[in-house]
């Protein structure tokens, strides 16, 4: 005959030499999981925004930009990064709370701000002696957006008891 509690406490024999480990593999977000959230919501609306020539960043992540829109390659690794570090990673990490998943957001959030800086500077120049088209208003948004997600995420993987 089966008794529950001897049951319970062979599953409990189990499962407490592995907490420590569990625990030293997650992280604990606390309130800053309200701000990479809101931040992964502000990526997301700067990715409907106009980022080059009026082509907005899903258009260039996706390829669907307007005809006669040139489009160089730094905004569309701005785009990927971005998107992949920025909202992806992000999200998976807030909802898994895996450390690595956090620190991956961090390297990957740093390296998207550095592409963002180069696709902004990239709109500002030509070959010419003209300015640039300019950056647009979700290129900018996007990039402020990184750097306070590079920060956060560098906080809470560094912090980490």
């Amino acid at each position: 005959m089966c008794d529950p509690v001897t049951d319970d406490l062979s599953d409990l024999q189990v499962e407490v030499p592995k907490a420590p480990r569990r625990a030293f593999r997650q992280i604990d977000p606390g309130a800053r999981a309200l701000v990479v959230a809101v931040c992964v919501m502000v990526m997301l609306v700067a990715a409907l925004l106009p980022w080059v020539d009026g082509a907005s960043g899903w258009q260039i992540l996706f390829g669907l930009a307007p005809a006669g829109t040139v489009i160089g390659l730094v905004p569309i690794i701005y785009a990927v990064c971005s998107t992949l570090f920025g909202v992806v990673v992000s999200a998976a990490a807030l909802v898994t709370r895996l450390w690595a998943l956090a620190f991956a957001g961090a390297a990957g959030c740093g390296f998207s701000t550095l592409t963002s800086l180069l696709a902004i500077w990239s709109q500002q120049s030509t070959s010419s002696h003209e300015p640039g088209p300019g950056p647009g208003l979700g290129l900018i948004l996007g990039a402020l957006t990184l750097i306070v997600l590079t920060f956060q995420w560098v906080k809470l993987t560094f912090t980490r008891d």
